[in-house]
């Protein structure tokens, strides 16, 4: 059987306090239990079977009197974890030697100090006795709007300039802000995932979205169009910085470096209730939100936009006259032409204000029929004939044959874009969108009521002396040509 001799065990209790030291890093600040005071220093247990050593100088007041006895808990920071962890207190409390402050330099330490009064371009830092310099940027990472705000705070300082053996010292509260902010960023970016609902702070807003704040300076795009359902036009109308509000991941690129983030996508989408509450032929209120060359979009209800088409304007003969009636913020009552909640469209017509349920649009379409005779206004001419607009959605096609014009004649000057024209309809197909008319044949029939007009008037009877009715009706006829 092996015995552990006394100098083996010595060398194990070394290296296990080795082991545990290295459990902790440099400049990092700890809580522990005094467990024993010796005439030059005490030693600290700080978790475990791991002791620091502490110099008893640490322990004093400015009178050299103890300050704390064994039992005691105390916080310090790490200054050496080599072979064994050392400890200082001073360096925590702002009341370190120029030695101290020194090594503190040379190692990177943190040092405590209070920022005493305002300088231009800084502030003046009292680390214990010792005086010190903060360049107004180096006091946070972000700008300070009121440098006054920092008097009088006591903040952790790193020490980056030491120069005329301490008496020119200049520190740093940002460079450790920015080391506290990336350890913890790596910690925030496990949680930045797609799908995640975040609570974060408004950064900034910006006319195309605004930065919010997830922690740790991990920041986030939430643009424009995913802050709510209904069109934003201005960011700054919804929220304001410093304002903490909800949202959720909707992407993560470039090794999390660039976040996309929602708001709207944490309410119901309004469109997923479309298919239920509209149908086509119903007259909706609504309000022109803005123009594009191909016709009005119109906000029906938050988050619902339909489009009024430029076709479904009645022609005028100007250009863009249709949108000249319709300037954004025109409210008004439209006709719904059509539905396609997948693709999130709703087409629309304008209609009367006083227009009811299938007395708009639909209404008027459906009375193209054969045979019927309506009025239109001409849109267009072509080669091959004139385009009639009869309703939203409703052009018929007037061929050359059908204008009642002599071969020859001025069809544009005979009917002018924009001008009302009585027709009547020749043909209509089975999807209702191919339209044939005719304006020949109301005057056909004008004519002919005209000529049972007047031979409802004429006394057969007395026709004997006056000739027959052929030659009368004839007569009229020649009389209205001439």
């Amino acid at each position: 059987m092996t015995t552990v001799t006394e100098p083996e065990e010595d060398f194990a209790t070394l290296f296990e306090a080795s082991i545990q030291a290295k459990r902790f890093e440099r400049g990092q600040t700890i809580e522990g239990t005094i467990v024993a005071i010796g005439p030059k220093v005490a030693f600290v247990n700080v978790g475990g079977k791991g002791e620091a050593l502490l110099e008893i100088d640490e322990l004093k007041n400015a009178d050299g009197v103890l300050e704390v006895a064994v039992g005691d808990r105390i916080q310090a920071i790490v200054v050496s974890n080599d072979g064994g962890l050392t400890l200082s207190r001073k360096l925590a409390r702002g009341a370190a030697s120029l030695r101290q402050l020194e090594d503190a330099f040379r190692a990177g330490l943190p040092v405590e100090g209070r920022i005493e009064r305002v300088l231009k371009g800084g502030y003046e830092v009292r680390i214990g006795g010792h005086r010190g310099f903060c360049p107004v940027s180096q006091v946070d990472t972000v700008r300070t709007a009121a440098p006054e705000v920092h008097q009088g705070q006591v903040y952790a300082f790193r020490i980056i300039e030491f120069r005329e053996g301490g008496k020119d010292l200049v520190v740093s509260r940002r460079a450790l802000l920015e080391e506290q902010q990336k350890a913890d960023a790596v910690e925030v970016r496990q949680k930045v995932v797609v799908d995640a609902v975040l609570t974060g702070r408004v950064a900034s807003v910006r006319e195309y979205g605004a930065f919010v704040d997830l922690g740790a300076g991990v920041q986030g795009l939430l643009h424009v169009s995913e802050m709510a359902w209904s069109r934003v036009k201005d960011p700054s109308q919804l929220l304001s910085p410093g304002q903490e509000i909800t949202v959720k991941v909707l992407r993560v690129d470039e090794g999390g470096q660039k976040v996309a983030l929602g708001l709207k996508q944490l309410s119901a989408d309004p469109w997923s209730t479309v298919q239920d509450s509209y149908a086509v032929g119903q007259v909706r209120a609504g309000r022109v939100t803005r123009l594009a060359e191909f016709g009005a979009f119109v906000e029906l209800e938050p988050g619902i936009e339909g489009l009024a088409h430029a076709s479904t304007f009645a022609p005028t003969g100007r250009a863009d006259a249709w949108s000249r009636s319709v300037p954004v913020g025109t409210t008004g009552s439209f006709e719904v032409l059509s539905i396609d909640p997948e693709k999130k469209r709703i087409g629309l017509a304008l209609v009367g204000e006083s227009a009811a349920p299938g007395a708009g649009t639909a209404a008027a379409a459906s009375a193209i029929a054969p045979g019927a005779r309506v009025k239109g206004k001409v849109e267009r001419h072509e080669t091959f004939g004139v385009f009639v607009f009869l309703a939203p959605g409703r052009t018929g096609l007037m061929p050359l044959g059908e204008t009642g014009l002599a071969w020859g004649a001025d069809v544009a000057k005979a009917f002018p874009i924009g001008s009302d024209v009585e027709v009547v309809v020749l043909e209509v197909d089975a999807s209702g969108r191919r339209i044939r008319v005719s304006h020949k044949a109301v005057e056909h029939a004008a004519e002919a009521d005209e000529l049972r007009d007047y031979a409802a008037r004429t006394d057969v009877a007395s026709s004997g002396a006056f000739g027959s009715l052929a030659d009368k009706l004839r007569g009229a006829l020649d009389t209205r040509r001439k």
